[in-house]
Order: structure tokens, then sequence, then C-alpha cells
């Protein structure tokens, strides 16, 4: 059973409903409420999977009158921040403030999931940590990106995408064969440890439902993309084994990679039981019977001489026509695209990934759409993402502060 304190703030809950419906959400999140803390980019992948189903998100954004959310590479109505920061809504506040804190604390009251990535000390130090917010809110769900763990010993490091690349292991996996090191084409541990966190998020939730408590969920850079490295990290924990590079191949099934054709590249899967169909459709039908390429263990052996006779073969005709006619044989093949190609294939104009939506001053633009599909409930763009602190004299006056009240706060500096 729920504690007393828990069902107290139970009962506060029926406020969000009210508030939900202010926010005009939809979707299977909508009777959550986010207070959004978060900056940069891990932060906001995990919000924005909330938000993309209607959970109703409040950016909190500091004073001030910056581009973006204060990232040095962040503009507010540049492609990025208007991806990640989709159907929210921004309040101003300052959290140095005791008055900024009372505000803050007064929303916590009310509301089921707190986001923040911070470095580890500072919600402490600004009095809005987990312990601190529970008292006032047990069923808070505290949710919390680092760079490296919110103890230890590099708790207190600064973190980035790139170093938890480094210190992952996954720039000694990526690139060419003694190339050196290589960094992922996009920035693979914010985005992971966004997605890891929203998991938790969720996860947490559903638990309440049972305990009645929330819980302090948090991940970091580093574990995130470790947890990512999956089977190349396992190859090291279970075997023994230290991976290295492999370039464009996979480094454990033969053949697949890429294979430059008559007039591009394409990648193709041919490991496994899929060899003799691969060996078939490029007219080499007795390549299998060869004791150099008779099983995969021996094709793993031999894999630059195998690499180099099937390579032959894909030369000789199109991607167009490798494409129809390796996928007619049952062979995973499939082209290699720049980012507009990628958006130009039917296949993904089907899938609707450029979702539309309407910015103030932006016009018609495409956000990239979340990643889920649901048979009931279709993925929208409720609204483009926010201005800093557009909504902050709604969202207040959702909290209970007369108009008189708000104009006191931005004397004071609490808002702005």
């Amino acid at each position: 059973m729920p504690c007393a304190s828990c069902r107290t703030v139970y009962q506060q809950h029926q406020l969000l409903e009210e508030i939900a419906l202010a926010a005009n959400t939809t979707g299977p999140l909508a009777r959550f409420t986010v207070l959004d803390l978060t900056r940069a980019r891990s932060g906001p992948t995990a919000v924005r999977q909330l938000a993309d189903w209607g959970a109703k998100v409040i950016k909190i954004e500091e004073l001030g009158d910056q581009d973006g959310d204060g990232s040095p590479f962040d503009k507010r109505h540049g492609p990025d921040f208007q991806n990640l920061h989709r159907n929210k809504r921004s309040i101003t506040l300052n959290l140095k403030s005791p008055e900024g804190v009372a505000v803050f604390k007064k929303m916590a009251a009310t509301a089921d999931v707190i986001v923040e990535n911070y470095r580890p000390k500072v919600k402490n130090r600004l009095g809005i940590d987990y312990e601190t917010i529970r008292k006032i809110n047990p069923r808070i769900v505290y949710a919390s990106i680092s760079g490296f763990g919110q103890d230890g010993p590099y708790a207190d490091r600064p973190g980035l995408d790139q170093v938890a690349q480094g210190m992952s292991g996954l720039m000694s996996v990526t690139g060419m064969p003694g190339q050196g090191p290589v960094r992922a084409g996009i920035a693979i541990g914010d985005s992971s440890a966004g997605m890891f966190l929203s998991f938790g998020i969720v996860t947490a939730l559903l638990d309440r439902e049972h305990t009645g408590e929330g819980q302090w969920v948090h991940t970091s850079l580093l574990q995130a993309l470790i947890a990512m490295t999956d089977f190349q990290a396992a190859r090291w924990t279970v075997a023994g084994e230290v991976a290295g590079q492999a370039g464009n191949n996979h480094p454990t099934a033969i053949p697949t990679g890429t294979y430059k054709t008559k007039d591009s590249h394409i990648n193709i899967a041919g490991s496994g039981q899929l060899f003799n169909r691969l060996c078939k459709a490029v007219g080499l039908p007795d390549l299998p019977n060869n004791p150099d390429y008779s099983s995969s263990k021996i094709r793993s052996k031999n894999r630059d001489a195998l690499n180099k006779i099937i390579a032959a073969q894909i030369e000789t005709k199109t991607s167009a026509e490798w494409i129809a006619l390796l996928n007619e044989a049952g062979v995973p093949c499939g082209p290699i695209y720049s980012m507009n190609e990628v958006f130009a294939d039917p296949q993904v104009q089907h899938l609707g990934i450029a979702a539309p939506t309407q910015h103030y001053k932006l016009g018609d633009i495409n956000v990239v759409r979340n990643g889920i599909n649901f048979s009931k409930t279709p993925f929208t763009v409720r609204n483009a993402a926010p201005d800093k602190g557009a909504q902050t004299d709604e969202i207040l006056g959702e909290y209970g502060y007369s108009a008189a009240e708000i104009s006191t706060l931005r004397t004071e500096g609490v808002t702005n």
C-alpha cells in the first residue's frame, strides 16, 4: 500500500488532469507532467521521447537572451534545436535565487518527472536534488544524465559525447584497420544515454503504479555507450577478446560489408546461411565448395581473399541492378545514401519520417519523426520548439500565480 504522504501527493495529482487539458496534450503519456531542466543533447533526447507521446513537458530555462539553450553549438531557430525541443512549452526561472527555487518546488510538488543533465553536484548546490524533492513529492521520478556517473572517481569531470566515445572503446572499433581511432558520425553517446534514460523513466512510472512511490533513475554517457557497444564489449567480458577495427566489414559475420559497384557503393550481407545464396546470385555458385571458404570460421580467417573475389563480381553491375537482383535472391543489401537521398527514398517517404510542423518564424518545416509506431496512437508534432520563456505567464498562472505575483517575480529577477 502507498504510504500516507504518497496518498496525499496522489490526491494533489488531480491537478495534473486540469493542467494536461490546459496544455492540450494528447497521447498515451498525456497524464504525466515533466519538468525539463536539460540542455545540449543527452537530456533533451530523453525528454523528447516523452513529449512526442503526449507528456506535458515544461522546459525550464535560465534567464538571459542567449540563443538556443546556452550550448555553444546550438541556435534556437536552427535545425538541431527545433528537432530536439518540439512538443514542449518554455518558462524562464532563476534557480540560483531562493525565490526561483521556491517556484520550482511548487511545480515539482505535483510533477511526475524531473529530468536534468547537470554535473552531479550542481543539483545539490541548487537545492533541487532528488532527496530534497522527494520530501515534497514522494511520487516523483527524478531522472539524471551525467558524463561518467553520479559517483565514483570521475563523477565531477565534465562529460562530452566524443570523450565518452573514446573511453567506451567505440572509437577503437570504428574506422579502417590501422587508421587510428575514429568517432562515430553522430553524437551516439548523447543519443544512447537519452534513449536509455527515457526507458528508465517509463519503467519507474510503471513501478510507481504498484508502490505509490517514485525513484531516482540515472545513467551516464559512459555507461550508456559501453552498453551500446554490446557484442564488442561482450567479446572482452566473456571471451577475453580485444576487438579491433574492421572498417566497412562486419567484424565477425563474413562476408558482410560495403562493395563498390559499377556506379557507386552498396552494402551486402552474405554470411552464414546466406553465403550460398550470395554466391549463386553473383555468379559464383561453386565458391562455397572451395575449402578456403567452406565454413564461417574459415571464411573469417580468409576474409580479405574472399572479399576480393566477391568485389570483382560486384563491380560488373550498377547498384540498382545488384539491389534488385540480390533482394530477389533473398540476400540483404541496400544503397548507401547521403541525407538528401535518404529522404527521397520511397520507403522513407512511406514511413513519414520527415514530420511536418509550422513555426511562427521559420514557416513550414519538417523535423525527424519519432522512431516508434503505435497501432492506436498516431505520431504528431503538436507544436514547434518554443521560444525561451514564451509560455512563462501561462504556466505560472496554471500553478496559481496571479498577474500581480508574476509581475513581482519579474521585478525580483526570478523570471523574465
